[in-house]
C-alpha cells in the first residue's frame, strides 16, 4: 500500500468525507476504492461518492432532524453537503440531487488538493502500520468483510435494504398525474398518480401476491424499519401505505378538487428532469413483476424503467462495543470506521461518520484529542448512539431523528416550536464546539 498520512479504504460517501476534512488540515490521503475494478450488486458508475437507493438527502428544512444535520455538515465546512448544494435538482423542501454531478463534483474537488492520491483497486488486507480509515460500507466486499470480521473477531450484524426503481419522464402520461407537494409546503416539485380506493385495493393485492427476490438459503432477512419494501408495507394491513409512502394529505387533484383515497409520488431523479424516481417504492419484486404491477398506477400504464428495484445486503458492525467515540477501535487505536458500516442509516449520516472520523483522525496525527461534539447536537446525538453502551446488547441502524438529542428541560412544547428550539440549541452548541477545537 502506498504510504501517506492516512489511509482510507472505501470511496463512498464517508470515505470521501473524511478525505477531505484531513486534506483541509494539511495531511496527506491515499483512498483505496474497488470501483471500476469490482462492483457490488448495486453500485454502477465508476465515480466516487456514489448515490445507490435515492437521489433524495431528504429535507433541509430546520423543523427537521435530517435539515438540521445538514446545517451542522455546512458549518463543518462538508464537502459532501457542498456538492450536494451545487448539483441539487427541484424537490421541494427536500435537497436532491443529480447523480451524476454530484458524484463527479465530489471526485473532482478530492483530485484538485495535491495532497490526496487515489487506487482504484480492492483491497483485502487491512495495514497495520499506519493510521487507516474503513468506510467500505454496507456493500463491503467478501474478501474485505472477512479481513474486517478477522481483525475484530466477532461476525456481521446486518439487514437488507431496497432499492426504488427509476422511470423514463418521458414514458409517463401527464394527462393522469399532476404537480404537488404534501401539505402544500415549498414548491410542488412532485409528479403525483392518483388512485381511488379500488385502483388502490387492486394495486395492493398484485404486491401481495406479486414474485419476489428469494434471499440465499443461508441469509436471514432483517429488515430496517425505516426503509422498509413497499411490499411489506402491503402486508402489514389495507391501509397501511395509504398512511404512509402513499398518503394523499395536501395533494388536491386539480381534475376531481378532491384528494384522492391514496397518491403515488414520482421525484425528479436529475437536473434535467428525464428521470423520476418511485418515492418510498424499495422493493423485492422481480424485475419482470415490478414492470407488469407498477404500470397498474395511473400514468405509469407505459413506463419506461430506467432502473428497476433491487435488494442488496447492508452490513454493519456492533459499535457500541468495538469503537470509542473517537470512532478507533478499542483494541487497535489505529483503526477508525466510518460511514454506515458504524450503524447509522442514510447518506447525511453515513457522510456524518466520515466527517467525525476524519477530524478525530487528522487530532490523532497531531498529537491532540477531540472531544466529542455535544449531545444537544444532531451530529453528536447520532454519534452518542453508536458509541453507547447502552445499545451494545440491541444495536440496530439509527437515523438521525430528534429523539435522539438530549431533551429540552422545562414543560411540554407543540412539535414544530420544540424542533425548532431544538435546532436553534443545536446550531449554538456546534458553534462553541467548532470554537474550541479550532
Amino acid at each position: 500500500m502506498i504510504k501517506s498520512s492516512a489511509t482510507i479504504i472505501g470511496g463512498g460517501l464517508a470515505g470521501c468525507e473524511a478525505a477531505w476534512q484531513l486534506l483541509r488540515r494539511g495531511h496527506a490521503v491515499h483512498l483505496y476504492e474497488m470501483k471500476p475494478q469490482k462492483f457490488s450488486p448495486a453500485h454502477k458508475m465508476d465515480h466516487l461518492a456514489e448515490l445507490v437507493c435515492s437521489n433524495s438527502l431528504k429535507s433541509n428544512s430546520l423543523d427537521s432532524s435530517s435539515g438540521l444535520l445538514k446545517e451542522e455538515m455546512r458549518r463543518l465546512n462538508s464537502l459532501i453537503v457542498d456538492a450536494a448544494d451545487k448539483s441539487a435538482v427541484a424537490a421541494g423542501t427536500a435537497l436532491a440531487v443529480d447523480r451524476l454531478k454530484f458524484s463527479q463534483n465530489v471526485e473532482d474537488q478530492l483530485n484538485r488538493q495535491p495532497d490526496f492520491s487515489l487506487s482504484k483497486c480492492e483491497v483485502t488486507k487491512i495495514p497495520s502500520d499506519i493510521l487507516t480509515i474503513i468506510s467500505t460500507g454496507p456493500l463491503t466486499s467478501d474478501a474485505m468483510a472477512q479481513a474486517i470480521s478477522g481483525m475484530l473477531g466477532c461476525s456481521y450484524l446486518y439487514f437488507y435494504d431496497a432499492i426504488a426503481p427509476i422511470v423514463e419522464a418521458d414514458s409517463i402520461d401527464m394527462g393522469k398525474v399532476y404537480w404537488g407537494s404534501r401539505y402544500d409546503k415549498g414548491t410542488p416539485d412532485y409528479l403525483n398518480c392518483p388512485l381511488t380506493r379500488e385502483e388502490y385495493q387492486i394495486f395492493r393485492g398484485e404486491l401481495l401476491a406479486g414474485e419476489k427476490v428469494a434471499p440465499k438459503p443461508f441469509e436471514e432477512v432483517r429488515h430496517f424499519e425505516g426503509c422498509l419494501p413497499i411490499e411489506v408495507l402491503a402486508l402489514r394491513g389495507e391501509s397501511t401505505m395509504a398512511f404512509g409512502p402513499l398518503k394523499p394529505v395536501g395533494l388536491i387533484d386539480p381534475k376531481t378538487g378532491l384528494i384522492p383515497y391514496a397518491v403515488v409520488q414520482l421525484r425528479r431523479e436529475n437536473a434535467s428532469g428525464s428521470l423520476f424516481n418511485l418515492v418510498g417504492f424499495q422493493t423485492k419484486l422481480t424485475w419482470p413483476e415490478q414492470q407488469r404491477i407498477f404500470r397498474l398506477i395511473p400514468g405509469l400504464e407505459n413506463a419506461g424503467f430506467a432502473r428497476y428495484g433491487s435488494i442488496h445486503r447492508n452490513t454493519y458492525i456492533q459499535s457500541p462495543s468495538l469503537l470509542y467515540p473517537s470512532l478507533q477501535m478499542k483494541t487497535n487505536e489505529n483503526i477508525f470506521f466510518a460511514g454506515q458500516i458504524t450503524g447509522v442509516e442514510g447518506y447525511m449520516e453515513s457522510t456524518a461518520m466520515g466527517l467525525l472520523a476524519g477530524l478525530n483522525a487528522a487530532a490523532i496525527l497531531e498529537g491532540k484529542k477531540l472531544p466529542p461534539p455535544p449531545p444537544t447536537t444532531a451530529i453528536g446525538a447520532l454519534l452518542d448512539y453508536i458509541s453507547s453502551a447502552d445499545h451494545a446488547d440491541n444495536f440496530q441502524p439509527m437515523n438521525i431523528n430528534y429523539g435522539l438529542l438530549k431533551p429540552l428541560p422545562g414543560k411540554k412544547i407543540k412539535k414544530k416550536e420544540r424542533n425548532i428550539l431544538y435546532a436553534h440549541r443545536s446550531l449554538q452548541d456546534l458553534q462553541e464546539w467548532i470554537a474550541g477545537i479550532n
